[in-house]
């Protein structure tokens, strides 16, 4: 196992002398930890109580900077905190990019998000909006950098097309990017912002190859529907659903891994996905009642996928291969989602996750 020191674990050494003592916003949420599961508000204010800087604002991303918001696409409103008496500015809501009047005094922005290596997650969205901010006045960046929770190495899925861009993907990257948050960072101010004061602050001892449980690294629910590593792992392929009327699960304690509909035979859907041979998965018939969401308070019927290994699974061949077969089995029923999706109102949900036509999907997005 590795062992895994974050920039957190030692910011107070890392924080750039140039920047000390300055006026500094935070975007966090409640994943933003340390090693010891300490928040990095708490070292924040150390920090300011030290010297080091002066935290001035805090901004939080989609759930909430207490990641309390259960559903997705659910916006949130910023607040006073109420200890701090300092505003929390909400980044998913009226503003998904920091306004002038969020920015004003502000020298440093530091951000300190989980992300979990897939292209649809919207923190790492929501980074790239604040570089942009940050560069239009001056203020400088300091990204804290986190190890890919599903590995640093396996990449899937074609980058979206130009004209198939959204808050699913404001940039062109693969489904299962295979990057860091820190890397992301690097590459946006490269491709896109190359006039951001940008620091990023590396993790060290990281094996590329590593998914989550082999860094020691406390597990902390970066959002709502991402209870566990498993979670991360099958997301890249099994977020797809959520362009469908099939249920993803959301509103059971396995949102991903479980899906379903009333319509489903499980019993069935669950042989004929076994049957294609899929790599480092099966497939068990099961049954569930989601809390919220799609068919909730009904009972829905459909499989939950087991990943047998790791190393050979491919998420978003499986999921694409579960819309193909519910498609099939199922045309009476099966319908895709439509607008409005993530702040998008005309192309149907399915094609900015897949970033492309809706008849190109199956041929292009592997």
């Amino acid at each position: 196992m590795s062992r895994v020191v974050l920039p957190v674990d030692r910011l107070a050494d890392l924080w750039p002398a140039r920047l000390r003592g300055r006026r500094t916003g935070a975007l966090l949420h409640a994943a933003s930890i340390n090693a010891s599961l300490r928040p990095t508000l708490s070292v924040l204010e150390e920090m300011d109580a030290a010297g080091d800087l002066k935290l001035a604002a805090l901004f939080g991303p989609q759930h909430g900077f207490e990641t309390t918001t259960q559903d997705n696409m659910i916006e949130w409103s910023g607040y006073r905190h109420p200890r701090l008496g300092i505003p929390v500015h909400s980044l998913y809501g009226d503003h998904r990019e920091p306004t002038d009047e969020m920015l004003d005094g502000l020298e440093v922005l530091f951000v300190d998000l989980v992300d979990v290596g897939a292209r649809y997650y919207t923190f790492i969205w929501t980074m790239l909006l604040c570089l942009q901010a940050a560069a239009r006045h001056g203020i400088a960046v300091v990204v804290a950098d986190r190890p890919n929770p599903i590995n640093g190495t396996d990449v899937e899925g074609r980058p979206q097309r130009a004209d198939h861009l959204s808050f699913v993907g404001l940039h062109p990257l693969p489904v299962r990017h295979g990057r860091t948050i820190g890397e992301l960072a690097e590459q946006f101010r490269a491709e896109l912002v190359p006039s951001v004061d940008l620091t990023v602050l590396p993790v060290e001892g990281w094996n590329r190859g590593h998914f989550h449980e082999e860094t020691g690294l406390p597990w902390v629910m970066p959002s709502p529907n991402m209870p566990t590593p498993d979670t991360a792992v099958v997301y890249p392929g099994m977020c797809l659903l959520e362009g469908t009327n099939i249920s993803e699960g959301r509103g059971t304690t396995r949102p991903f891994e479980l899906f379903g509909a009333p319509w489903i035979d499980g019993e069935k859907l669950a042989w004929e996905l076994n049957a294609r041979g899929l790599p480092g998965v099966h497939f068990r018939e099961a049954a569930f009642e989601p809390g919220f969401q799609k068919h909730a308070g009904q009972i829905c019927r459909g499989a939950q996928m087991h990943v047998t290994d790791r190393k050979v699974f491919r998420p978003l061949r499986t999921g694409l291969e579960i819309l193909r077969t519910v498609r099939d089995m199922y045309p009476g029923h099966f319908a895709w989602k439509q607008p409005p999706y993530e702040y998008e109102h005309d192309k149907l949900p399915i094609e900015i996750l897949c970033g492309r036509p809706l008849e190109k999907i199956f041929d292009e997005t592997l």
